[in-house]
C-alpha cells in the first residue's frame, strides 16, 4: 500500500513537473515572439550615401534608386542664423516657441515655419541608415549623422510591417492599408488613402517620401474629421490617440512652403499636449491646406541647428524612433 501511494505521488509530481516545463516553454516562446516582433533589430535594406541599395535579402525594396549629389560646404552657403532661424538663398526657417492656456491646461508647442527654393532639401532618413523593423535612433542623432539643419521625427514605421513606405524615390515596403501622406518633386504634399493610389502612380507622379501614420488633419483646406475613434494600428500595446498628447504634424501652406509642428506634453504645469481636434485647429490657423499628423508620444522631437527644441517625454530625454524627416542646404 505504501508503495502505491509513493508511485502516486511520483507520478504525480512528475504530472506537476510536466506541466510547468510545458507552461514555461509556452510563456518563452510567447515572449520570443513578442521580443522579436518588437525588440530584435531585423534590417532589410542598408542604404548608402542616400541611394537605396539593392543587396536586400528580403526583397522589400521594390526599386532601386542610384542618386548623385554633390556636397555644399558652410563655406559656400551664405546663411545667417540663430537660435530660432536660418536664412539663405534656398532655404528659410523660422521656429516660434508658443504657449497657451495656464495651469493644467498650459500647452507648449513648436512651429516652424520652412520656405525652400527646391524641394530636394526636404528628405528622410533612417535610424542607422538602414531600413527594417526596430531599428532605432534618437531624432537628434540622425539629423546629425544627415548633416541636418532642422528635423523632426517620422512615422516610426519600424514598429509596423504595412503601410506604403517610400523614401528619396525609393520604394521599400508596398502594403497598403491606411492614409498617408506624400511629398512631390514640385514641392507639392497630398494626403491620400494608400488602398486607392498604387506605388506605380505615386512614382509616376513624382514622389519623394511617403509616411504611413495618421490621421490626415487637414485635405484641400478643410478638416478632415472629428477625430472620435482614431487607431492607427492593431499592434501589441497600441491604444487610441485621440487624447492630449504630445504631437508631431506636418503641413503645406504653399508649394515648397511648409509648416512644421511639435506639441509637447503630459507634463502638467507645462504642457498637457493637444487633442487630435486641436492640432487639426492649429494647423488649419496656420494656414495649412493640407496637413498630417506624424507619430507622437514620447517619440515627437524638434531638432535645429545642433539642438534638440522642444521637451520630448517631459524629460529633456529623447526617445528613439526609426526616420526622420529634415532639411539639408
Amino acid at each position: 500500500m505504501a508503495q502505491m501511494d509513493k508511485k502516486k505521488t511520483r507520478s504525480f509530481k512528475q504530472k506537476i513537473g510536466i506541466g510547468i516545463l510545458v507552461f514555461l516553454l509556452v510563456v518563452g516562446g510567447v515572449v520570443y515572439k513578442l521580443a522579436d516582433r518588437y525588440l530584435i533589430e531585423h534590417v532589410e535594406v542598408v542604404v548608402a550615401d542616400e541611394a537605396a541599395s539593392s543587396d536586400s535579402t528580403s526583397g522589400t525594396a521594390a526599386t532601386n534608386a542610384t542618386t548623385t549629389t554633390t556636397a555644399t560646404t558652410a563655406a559656400q552657403v551664405n546663411a545667417t542664423s540663430d537660435d530660432w532661424s536660418y536664412s539663405s538663398d534656398d532655404i528659410q526657417i523660422k521656429i516660434d516657441e508658443v504657449q497657451t492656456g495656464s495651469g493644467s491646461d498650459q500647452i507648449t508647442y513648436f512651429v516652424a515655419d520652412v520656405v525652400l527654393k527646391n524641394s530636394s532639401s526636404l528628405r528622410s532618413a533612417f535610424a542607422d541608415n538602414s531600413f527594417g523593423t526596430n531599428i532605432t535612433e534618437v531624432t537628434s542623432e540622425i539629423a546629425a549623422s544627415n548633416d541636418a539643419l532642422f528635423a523632426i521625427n517620422g512615422d516610426y514605421y519600424g514598429f509596423r510591417e504595412d503601410g506604403v513606405i517610400i523614401r528619396n524615390g525609393t520604394v521599400y515596403r508596398d502594403d497598403p492599408v491606411r492614409d498617408a501622406m506624400a511629398l512631390f518633386e514640385d514641392g507639392t504634399m497630398q494626403t491620400y488613402n494608400e488602398e486607392e493610389i498604387s506605388s506605380s502612380e505615386l512614382l509616376a507622379q513624382g514622389v519623394t517620401n511617403t509616411l504611413s501614420f495618421g490621421p490626415i488633419l487637414i485635405q484641400d483646406g478643410q478638416i478632415t474629421s472629428d477625430f472620435s475613434n482614431v487607431k492607427i494600428d492593431t499592434n501589441f500595446g497600441n491604444r487610441l490617440i485621440q487624447n492630449a498628447n504630445p504631437r508631431t504634424a506636418i503641413g503645406m501652406i504653399a508649394p515648397n512652403h511648409y509648416v512644421f509642428v511639435v506639441v509637447d506634453g503630459r507634463n502638467e504645469g507645462y504642457s498637457r499636449g493637444m487633442t487630435l481636434t486641436e492640432l487639426a485647429d492649429l494647423m488649419q490657423d496656420l494656414g495649412a491646406t493640407e496637413a498630417y499628423n506624424l507619430d507622437g508620444g514620447g517619440s515627437s522631437t524638434m531638432y535645429f541647428m545642433g539642438r534638440v527644441v522642444n521637451n520630448p517625454q517631459g524629460k529633456n530625454q529623447e526617445r528613439g524612433v526609426s526616420d526622420i524627416l529634415y532639411i539639408k542646404e
